[in-house]
């Protein structure tokens, strides 16, 4: 289990380019491309596939049909290539610092590789805390207690945190939303799908097994019972559809309030530690309907849940058994992994979240050369150019919004490669061979952390992820564009690439993160963070009515017998992977200073660009991975992310899609929002 932090309103995605927008169309480097003689992989296309049928299956087929996932992977691409090389990477620093008696980071790493001292210890590091859950004998404790478990960072039926107060974006504030779930989505407790109801039945197994392996009796009933519960808080809780509006999940109320408005569950109690007198409430009607439930379940099985969410969230750092267990449902069960991660992996995914900055220092120090992130910083210039032209050409937005626009994105903060200013983990207690407590320790930290920030200015310099994720962000409080150090590598960037393939990568993700910014959600954040209204009542209707047709577009999407994607969950991403990639092709030709680009390889520059686009989205799921992610992931399956393609007419130019094939689309039929 790695430090939990409340992270709202933030947008994810990846992307690769680099070449100053002035300059002239640069041929190849001194240095060789990663891939292919331009880099591209010509080996993973399949040229028997049409571009026109399906422009993945041409571009990635042969790379798909021979390209085996890894059996520690529920899903294997690009992303999980540039990750397994940052955390390879990552493992050489922190078993170099894991020589060193005084190293922190190399304490933390080793004692969690020590599974022959966690085994010896058994039960007995957990048995306090498990103790403390079983000992409770009156609801008036349950607050008080999950409080303490929400610092330990066990999940609970409330999630709380300090984030930035939407409307105030200056302050931060204490948030209060839905939370109490142990499958993934509501839909796993309630859909009539049998492969989600052989999920459910997996998982009442799961904690049976678990709750056995800790000596408790009568497991069957009790596993069962907590089911039943979630499966109540599941009814009431939410849609992610409907948890995405940034307008329906801010509610500002005192806590006096909201006790008054969910009766049934002691807010006084749980708030109390903060010292916050209003919280910010995301879902109302699914809170109220919580508490309730709270009110109403007996005690027993309130304390069984948190037992539960206990030695799932420690197994790591318990008893292998436990760790089998936990991994078997959570890894095997619900995303078809057969095999657990190396326990190296592990621990540098544990110290990288636990010690996040002290291990970034010495990561960036060695892996993020200057260079790179120069060219990175210039091709956000070159993208938000491309932007601003873009808007003064839209028909659809109001001459007056189109100036707030360009002004929102002259005030947009880019980060590149990591922070600029690093946390002190000084009062973070590391213990050589004690590995559970320094699990605990380091969520307390966390928590504690994150509650501190109560009173005090923004951190507008903190993170979201760390400089070894491949991963952007897109943060719409702090008007903020995120690319940390390890997706800037190919296939998103490749300082010896052909340009075109730079901007069709990285160059598409960077214009995907700032258009989140103009997206259904991030539209309703101004120049200055605030969630407030800029755009106009006509505005908000043309825009509805054109992310209308893409939510059509997707919903017909079927990756899996009888699952499509949610057109309406993925909006966000869809319609800016369109707008990312429509800045990134201006962009790029901007960047040929008025000159034809070449022919490489008997394909031209706008070949070249869009099959860059195709090649950092290669990916291959196994089944129970896709259908959860169809279910919670706010991101279409990259098949699906690679057709956005169809809406832009570049693309029918430069690979003679015709009508009649599958992914052409008529030109009043392409979705064209920016």
């Amino acid at each position: 289990m790695k430090p939990i932090a409340l992270a709202l309103l933030a947008a994810t995605a990846l992307g690769s380019v680099a070449v100053a927008q002035s300059a002239a169309p640069a041929a190849v480097t001194t240095g060789k491309p990663t891939y292919g003689t331009f880099g591209f992989d010509f080996a993973g296309m399949d040229k028997s596939v049409a571009p026109g049928d399906d422009f993945y299956g041409f571009a990635n087929g042969t790379w798909s049909k021979t390209t085996p996932i890894p059996a520690d992977k529920s899903n294997f691409g690009a992303f999980e290539v540039l990750q397994d090389l940052s955390d390879k990477r990552t493992r050489g620093l922190l078993e170099t610092a894991a020589a060193n008696p005084n190293s922190k980071i190399g304490r933390t790493y080793a004692t969690y590789l020590d599974t022959a001292a966690i085994e010896a210890k058994g039960l007995n590091p957990i048995k306090p805390w498990l103790d403390k859950i079983a000992g409770l004998n009156s609801k008036d404790g349950y607050a008080a207690l999950l409080v303490e478990a929400s610092r330990a960072g066990v999940g609970t039926p409330f999630g709380s945190g300090v984030t930035q107060d939407a409307k105030n974006p200056d302050v931060y504030a204490v948030a209060l939303r839905q939370s109490g779930l142990g499958l993934p989505d509501r839909d796993y407790y309630l859909s009539a799908d049998p492969k989600l109801a052989e999920a459910k039945a997996a998982y009442v197994g799961h904690i049976r097994k678990m709750l056995t392996l800790a000596g408790e009796a009568n497991a069957g009933p009790r596993a069962q019972a907590i089911v039943d519960f979630e499966t109540a808080i599941a009814k009431a809780s939410w849609t992610r559809i409907e948890s995405r509006d940034a307008d329906k999940t801010y509610n500002k109320m005192t806590v006096a309030d909201l006790a008054k408005s969910a009766p049934g569950f002691d807010f006084a109690t749980y708030f109390r530690t903060t010292g916050a007198t209003e919280v910010i409430v995301g879902q109302p009607s699914a809170i109220t309907g919580i508490a309730a439930l709270v009110g109403s379940t007996p005690l027993q099985v309130l304390k069984d849940q948190l037992l539960i969410r206990s030695l799932d969230g420690y197994a790591d750092v318990l008893p292998k058994a436990f760790d089998q267990e936990q991994f078997a449902f959570y890894g095997t069960v619900l995303s078809g992994t057969p095999q657990q991660q190396e326990r190296w992996k592990r621990a540098v995914q544990f110290t990288s979240g636990a010690l996040t900055d002290d291990v970034s220092k010495v990561y960036v120090a060695k892996y993020f050369p200057p260079a790179t992130k120069a060219a990175a910083d210039r091709l956000v210039k070159n993208i938000i150019a491309a932007m601003n032209v873009r808007i003064d050409k839209l028909t659809w937005m109001a001459p007056e919004t189109k100036v707030k626009a360009h002004a929102k994105l002259a005030a947009f903060t880019p980060r590149i490669g990591y922070p600029t200013t690093w946390r002190d983990y000084a009062s973070l207690d590391i213990v050589k061979g004690d590995a559970f407590g320094n699990e605990w320790r380091a969520n307390q930290w966390a928590y504690d952390y994150n509650r501190a920030k109560l009173g005090k200015g923004i951190y507008r310099w903190e993170w979201g992820m760390t400089p070894m994720t491949v991963n952007a962000q897109a943060n719409p409080t702090l008007v903020a564009i995120t690319f940390p150090a390890a997706i800037l590598q190919p296939p998103f960037f490749d300082p010896n690439a052909d340009p075109a393939i730079n901007y069709g990568g990285i160059g598409a993700v960077i214009g995907h993160e700032m258009s989140h910014h103009f997206d259904d959600q991030g539209s309703k954040f101004d120049l200055h963070g605030k969630l407030t209204q800029w755009w106009t009542d006509s505005d908000i209707a043309n825009f509805k009515k054109l992310s209308g047709d893409l939510v059509a577009e997707y919903d017909k999407y079927e990756p899996l017998p009888g699952m499509h994607v949610k057109g309406a969950l993925t909006l966000g991403e869809n319609s800016a992977d369109l707008a990312g990639l429509s800045a990134s092709y201006d962009a790029y030709h901007r960047s040929l200073g008025g000159k034809p680009a070449p022919v490489i390889g008997g394909y031209t520059g706008d070949q070249r660009f869009y099959l860059g686009w195709a090649q950092v989205w290669r990916r291959n799921y196994r089944e129970a991975n896709l259908r959860q992610r169809l279910l919670t992931d706010p991101h279409s399956p990259s098949e699906q992310r690679s057709w956005i393609v169809r809406n832009m007419d570049p693309w029918y130019a430069a690979f003679k899609a015709a009508p009649g094939q599958k992914l052409y689309l008529a030109p009043d039929q392409r979705v064209r929002i920016w």
